[in-house]
């Protein structure tokens, strides 16, 4: 069937279904001429006239009752898939790569992740737990979420987290058998539980705040971890000191399980941000994940 053709058989089903050739070119969006001349282009093709025409109405002929029983389903069936194509188009779906850290993931990712997911069910989320500085181009990811002062150049950045404040914790049990610390220098008399980070190439130096002064502590001890909750679990446990994000302990220093320490020295951060290179062309999937996890105040 050539492309004239299917528009001809559109034209007079629908002429036919209003009876008027002045309704079908308003609901087709063409002008009373056009539409009669495609009209009278398929009944030449044919050879049989399907419209009775007359100055008040327009009735069908016999030729044009067999056509619109046997076309007409077709070509609802037709429209019915070309709707349900346009739907998928408009639906959002893929597959979605993000790195964060452990503590972005657990505290800020997966509670507004759950509800995207429950919403979008055409959308997969692959999320990779990783402190290091990941380059999201060279490894395929679509977005990465990182504290504001570790975000590189050259990306959007977009705020999905408050400021937090970190804190230095210890166990009632390990702090029984010895004086807690009353400034970041006497941390240094303690066994202190380290954390491993890529970004910082080595073990991470506790930083602090007060006032204007800021001291950076270089703290040893007998355990080094690269876990965030590994870390905490160790505190737990009595090991030694920790010095974690604040609110990844708070209902643990609510339930007197740890016990803060030097609270007035320890400082506030900036907040995590999501963020992916500036020339990437954005997904509807991604544009949605991304105003699902904007920070609103």
């Amino acid at each position: 069937m050539a492309s004239d053709d299917f528009t001809g058989i559109i034209a007079f089903i629908t002429v036919a279904q209003e009876h008027s050739f002045t309704r079908a070119a308003a609901k087709l969006g063409v002008s009373q001429s056009a539409l009669s001349q495609t009209v009278r282009t398929l009944e030449s093709r044919l050879g049989v006239r399907l419209l009775t025409r007359t100055t008040r109405s327009v009735s069908t002929t016999d030729a044009c009752t067999r056509l619109l029983e046997t076309a007409s389903p077709r070509l609802a069936e037709v429209q019915a898939e070309m709707a349900a194509i346009a739907e998928m188009r408009d639906k959002p779906s893929g597959t979605l790569r993000i790195t964060a850290s452990e503590h972005a993931a657990d505290t800020l990712l997966w509670p507004r992740l759950a509800r995207f997911l429950k919403e979008w069910p055409d959308i997969r989320v692959e999320v990779s737990v990783d402190y290091g500085m990941t380059d999201i181009a060279a490894e395929s990811y679509d977005m990465g979420i990182r504290l504001g002062d570790e975000v590189a150049s050259g990306m959007i950045a977009v705020r999905v987290g408050q400021d937090h404040r970190f804190a230095v914790i210890g166990s009632p049990d390990y702090l029984a058998s010895h004086t807690p610390p009353k400034t970041p220098w006497d941390l240094e008399h303690h066994n202190c539980i380290s954390f491993r980070l890529p970004t910082y190439g080595g073990l991470y130096a506790w930083e602090f705040k007060k006032g204007k002064q800021e001291v950076r502590v270089r703290v040893d001890g007998q355990l080094i971890l690269n876990s965030l909750y590994q870390v905490i679990n160790a505190a737990l446990d009595g090991v030694g000191l920790a010095f974690v994000p604040r609110d990844s302990v708070a209902q643990h220093i609510a339930d007197g399980r740890l016990q803060e320490l030097i609270a007035e020295w320890c400082p506030t951060f900036p907040g995590y941000y999501l963020y992916y290179p500036s020339r990437r062309e954005t997904s509807r999937a991604m544009k949605l994940l991304v105003e699902a996890l904007r920070y609103r105040t």
